[in-house]
Order: C-alpha cells, then sequence, then structure tokens
C-alpha cells in the first residue's frame, strides 16, 4: 500500500493499493477519520481541496464523502487552487483537518493525498504511522454520502447562515488573498509602495492552479505589471510543454527566462503546479538564469529579518546551505535545523519568522500558512526587487554582499540513479562501515544521522571538512542516492570576490567528482 511519505500519499494513477484510485483516497479518508475520533476530534471541521490533476475532482469527491458519512463537517473548495490554500483555510478556520490532493510537481501519471493537522502543519510521527494503522484496519465496503447535509456552518466566517456553500470556499479564497496582498507592508513597509507599479514581472504557473491568484495577489499588493508565459497558465494536466512540471528540472523554465528577457523584466518567477513552491530567475552579467533555491533562501531570509522582532527564528534543513546559519546571529536572529521537509520545518520553534529548503520551497508568513507556499513567496519576492531596484541594484549585488561578508557558499546537488531503492541503502551502508577520511583532499568527519536520537534521526551521512560539506541519503520514493554538496571560499574585500567564486567553482567539481564516483 501507498505509505505517508514526505508530503503524504503519492503516486501513480493505477488500481490496487499501491495506486492512486478511488478505492485508495476513500480507506485513506476513512482512516483518518477513525483517527481523529480516536481523540475526540469526531464531527468537527475538514476542509478538502484539489488541484486540476487527472482524478483530482473524482478523489476530492471521495473525501469529502467519506469525511462526511463519518459525521464530520466538510468545507469542500469550490474549484481547483493551490495547496497553500487548504493549509491557510485549516489555520483560520481552526479545522481538525484538511486535505489537498494533489501531486505537486510529479509527472502527469500521478497524483497524491496530503493531509494537514495541527493548526495547518503536515502531518508527522507517530500519528502517521497511527493513522496508517487505522486505513489497514479498514475492511468492507466504505461508506459515502453527499456532504452537503453536514457542510460548516457559515457563522464560522461570519456570514449569514443561508450562505450557500460554494460561498464558504470563496470566501476563504478572498481571505487568503486578502493576507497576502498585505505581506509587503507586513514585511517591506510601505517605503516601496510607490515602488511596486514600476517593477515588471514575468510568471509562469508550470500547468498548474497557482496562476489566476498568483496574478490576483501581486497585482493586489500593487505590481500591476505581471505579464505571464500564455503556453503555461491555464491548468492542463497534461503539462505539454515540459518533460517534468518542476521549476528545477533542466529546460523547465525556458519559456519564462525567454519571455523575461523579451519584456525586459524585473524578475522572473516559477510556480509549481500546485503553487506550493516558487523559483526566481533574474538577470545577470552572463544573462537571465534562475537562482538555485539556496540563493532565494538567504535572500529571502534577510530581507524578512530586516522588520523582524528580535530574537526572530529562521530555519532550513539539513541539506541546505549553511549560509542561513551565519546570517541568522549577525542580523539578531536564532536559526534552527530541521530534517528536509515542511512537517518539520513549520514546527522549528518558536517564533519563527521564515523557513526554507533548497528545493525551492519557501514559508514567508507562519502566521498565516504553516507550509511552503509559492504565491505568498512570489509577492514578498517582487517587493524585495523593488527595494533593491529602488536603490540602483541587484539581486546578484545583494547576493555579492553576504558572499563578502560571510564567504562565497557554492553548493551543488549530485542525484545518482541506481536500478533499485535497495541500491541506493545499499551505498549509503557501505559509506556507513567505510567513511571516507577525506574529500577532495580535505580531510572529514561524519556523523552518522541515523545514530542520533530525537527527531534528527534519519538514514543520513553529512561529511564536513573546514570548507566543505557533503549530505548524502539514499531518496525516500526513488531509486536514487542523493548527495547534497557545499564549499565555504572566505573573502577579503569585494576586489576579491572573483578569485574566490572561482575557486569556490573548481572546488565544487572536485566535491562533485567524489560524490559521482560513489
Amino acid at each position: 500500500m501507498l505509505r505517508f511519505g514526505t508530503a503524504g500519499l503519492r503516486g501513480p494513477l493505477q488500481d490496487g493499493p499501491d495506486g492512486m484510485n478511488v478505492d485508495t483516497v476513500s480507506r485513506a479518508s476513512a482512516g483518518i477519520a477513525a483517527w481523529l475520533r480516536d481523540r475526540c476530534l469526531g464531527g468537527g471541521l475538514v476542509i478538502v481541496g484539489r488541484d486540476a490533476r487527472h482524478g483530482s475532482a473524482e478523489f476530492a469527491a471521495a473525501t469529502a464523502e467519506v469525511f462526511a458519512a463519518a459525521g464530520f463537517s466538510v468545507l469542500t473548495l469550490p474549484r481547483p487552487l493551490p495547496t497553500p490554500v487548504v493549509a491557510f483555510a485549516v489555520r483560520e478556520l481552526k479545522a481538525v483537518a484538511g486535505v489537498q490532493i494533489t501531486a505537486s510537481h510529479n509527472p502527469a501519471t500521478d497524483n497524491g493525498y496530503k493531509v494537514y493537522l495541527d493548526g495547518g502543519s503536515q502531518l508527522i510521527p507517530p500519528a502517521d504511522a497511527e493513522i496508517e494503522r487505522c486505513i489497514d484496519a479498514v475492511t468492507g465496503q466504505i461508506p459515502r454520502t453527499d456532504p452537503g447535509p453536514t457542510a460548516p456552518d457559515p457563522s464560522i466566517l461570519g456570514l449569514p447562515a443561508d450562505t450557500p456553500a460554494e460561498e464558504l470556499g470563496e470566501e476563504i479564497v478572498r481571505r487568503y488573498l486578502a493576507r497576502v496582498t498585505l505581506l509587503p507592508t507586513l514585511i517591506g513597509g510601505e517605503s516601496a509602495t510607490r515602488r511596486r507599479s514600476e517593477i515588471r514581472i514575468a510568471l509562469t504557473a508550470m500547468h498548474g492552479v497557482g496562476g489566476e491568484l498568483a496574478v490576483a495577489a501581486l497585482r493586489g499588493a500593487g505590481f500591476s505589471e505581471v505579464l505571464v508565459v500564455t503556453e503555461q497558465f491555464a491548468p492542463d494536466p497534461d503539462f505539454p510543454t515540459v518533460a517534468f512540471p518542476n521549476p528545477e528540472e533542466p529546460g523547465a523554465a525556458d519559456l519564462l527566462l525567454r519571455l523575461a528577457e523579451r519584456l525586459d523584466a524585473d524578475i522572473a518567477i516559477a510556480l509549481d503546479p500546485d503553487a506550493d513552491r516558487c523559483a526566481l530567475g533574474v538577470r545577470g552579467p552572463h544573462g537571465w538564469r534562475m537562482l538555485r533555491g539556496d540563493e532565494t533562501g538567504v535572500l529571502l531570509g534577510d530581507f524578512v529579518l530586516r522588520t523582524a522582532a528580535p530574537d526572530s527564528l529562521v530555519a532550513t534543513t539539513i541539506v541546505s546551505s549553511r549560509l542561513l546559519s551565519k546570517l541568522a546571529p549577525a542580523r539578531g536572529a536564532r536559526y534552527a535545523e530541521t530534517l528536509t521537509g515542511f512537517k518539520w520545518l513549520a514546527r522549528a520553534g518558536a517564533g519563527l519568522v521564515y523557513a526554507y529548503e533548497e528545493a525551492i520551497g519557501h514559508c514567508v508568513d507562519p502566521a498565516a500558512v504553516r507550509d511552503k507556499d509559492g504565491i505568498s513567496a512570489a509577492v514578498v519576492a517582487a517587493d524585495l526587487v523593488a527595494q533593491v531596484k529602488a536603490e540602483g541594484r541587484t539581486l546578484f549585488d545583494v547576493l555579492d554582499d553576504f558572499a563578502v561578508e560571510f564567504g562565497v557558499h557554492a553548493g551543488d546537488q549530485v542525484s545518482l540513479r541506481l536500478p533499485d531503492v535497495s541500491e541506493a541503502a545499499a551505498v549509503v551502508a557501505r559509506l556507513r562501515e567505510m567513511p571516507p577520511a577525506e574529500i577532495a583532499g580535505e580531510a572529514v568527519s561524519c556523523t552518522d544521522m541515523a545514530r542520533l536520537r530525537g527527531q534528527m534521526r534519519t538514514d543520513a551521512l553529512v561529511f564536513e571538512g573546514p570548507t566543505l560539506r557533503v549530505v548524502v541519503r539514499p531518496s525516500g520514493t526513488e531509486p536514487k542516492l542523493k548527495c547534497y554538496l557545499e564549499t565555504f571560499v572566505p573573502v577579503a574585500d569585494r576586489d576579491g570576490l572573483p578569485a574566490a567564486e572561482a575557486a569556490a567553482a573548481q572546488r565544487l567539481s572536485e566535491i562533485r567528482m567524489f560524490c559521482e564516483k560513489l
């Protein structure tokens, strides 16, 4: 059977317990309903949303029917919408759970089932294993009924008693947009208000469900010039213009960067299909390129901290750059590190104001959405560009400032595809037994995270030396070995930056060669 991974259930559209189908979705919903009832949460509000993938409408209807039949109040969102809207709705309405039918940036042949609990945060252990046991216990035919009679009381949204369920869903979308459009004021302040209308934005929705809301949010925040990649704007479950609908994949953002070049844009923004992730493109000395997730992460982290309360918390994961860990104390903030996934980042600690993972996931407003949110990240990124442009600078100038202050941090990822999942685990086991004494000519120590206690325990090895860091782990869902690389080179002053960048690139190449031979 499909099991809960980093972001819920996810698998191919096919019959059987190892595929995404109505039976799998119904069993999962019945299991979650039983788990909630066991915790005296029966009859509470459950939010159900969906993207525009093949099967999503049918799966969302089945999910709503099962929860309704189990006695829960159900609010089904009115149309295909971004995943962050569900996370927001669960928190805003104090729902006992939320479900989004989505496979995010997976291929067109997949779909998934993402669960929110605990004020809009993703599912974590031991709840995932407990729910899986409840799902395993589901036998026989699963009762389903029309969820209409169990729609929520409109008073929870401050609406009249006769408000139709459709309008309840639209109201929560309006509330989400209202919150997102406030972010430039909440984070950037009013100083850049008059300059936002001068920023030209190129945007792609990557054939997903985020285009309409992203444009509305950006324009509502004062960015009037938002131009879209028309070939990728309307939701299309077949993703016809990209091999993989993931802004990180080579070639996926080509249409976006061509549009940005043609329009002389100030920033290019790519959402993934369910709009929970956001990638940025910027014009540099050698033309347009997409920023790495770590580059965007430190840019947004620094921007949020400019107006955050003293001693605020920022967080990232074990596979991300170390740069945020250096920037945070320099800005009077605390820093936390978690395992990969926003189910951990959202719970990084009290006072959290920003979190990111290198896979282009950013949480810029944890008070409202306790998950990654590509639309709110896009609005905040555009506001950062507006302020930087007003100073006559670019985002690359800001990144250079970080390099001079904290050293050049050059990162990369090596993903080795193997015949099956067991071989990736075998490589990690071999490295665990015989860890290398050096990498790229530098002595390294090894931390075996499988031997740690508590929430930081995971099947990964961390190799660290004076100027490098390598994290090696098997993929949890694919037959791949993943290596996350970073090297650090100090910079004496701005004149020494080109030489330091060249040295970092050379070192990174040497580290990459080591990983490719694993």
